[in-house]
């Protein structure tokens, strides 16, 4: 712990680190209410979306049959790769404490959750993994479905906006794990697009 608190986001230039911390200030300390304080800390649970997840399966699989089964597969794959980049491959290699870690930050964080992790804050995960699989949602289905499902990047954006909210990430990190999310999710849909296709819907 020492060690990674003297690395803590040396890899950041200090006026960065100064504008990244007044922008948390504003998120976290300012821009609340009773409200928010209950809604926003669920946004980021898994469990919460289980049933948009279903949703996905049951639309993929109905309308596209076995081309549906192939976007499932590429889909819980773009999932697996973001989440390898980001909590392993990354976070191993650049480490910054979070907010609510932070001692000299500790009187100032308003903490809305039971557990803050040991892992770095950089990037965050939950903005890589969902950018990721919004991107990847977007670009398969655009060719067949059109822009609509551009509202995709505002269920990604509000639960990166929760993480910053609720203390354990800086606006930084959510913002770097956004465009990481967008590249990787780009890669796979381009790759599935390319080998695969969903094409037309199955009548």
């Amino acid at each position: 712990m020492i060690l990674g608190v003297f690395l803590n986001a040396s890899f950041l230039p200090a006026g960065l680190v100064r504008i990244d911390h007044a922008l948390f200030y504003e998120l976290n300390g300012q821009w609340h209410n009773g409200f928010l304080d209950t809604v926003v800390p669920f946004l980021r649970e898994p469990t919460v979306w289980v049933p948009f997840y279903f949703f996905l399966l049951l639309f993929s699989t109905i309308n596209y049959k076995l081309k549906g089964w192939a976007w499932v597969l590429f889909f819980i794959l773009t999932a697996i790769i973001t989440d390898q980049v980001s909590s392993h491959w990354l976070k191993d290699t650049f480490f910054r404490l979070r907010p609510c870690r932070d001692p000299d930050l500790a009187h100032q964080v308003r903490f809305l959750v039971s557990y803050c992790p040991m892992s770095s804050s950089f990037p965050s995960s939950h903005a890589v993994n969902h950018f990721g699989i919004s991107t990847f949602i977007f670009v398969t289905f655009k060719k067949v479905m059109g822009r609509k499902w551009g509202f995709i990047f505002l269920w990604a954006a509000a639960i990166c906006y929760a993480q910053v909210y609720v203390g354990v990430h800086f606006p930084f990190d959510v913002f770097s794990g956004a465009i990481i999310g967008i590249v990787l999710g780009f890669l796979t849909a381009s790759f599935f697009n390319k080998a695969i296709g969903l094409g037309p819907i199955v009548k």
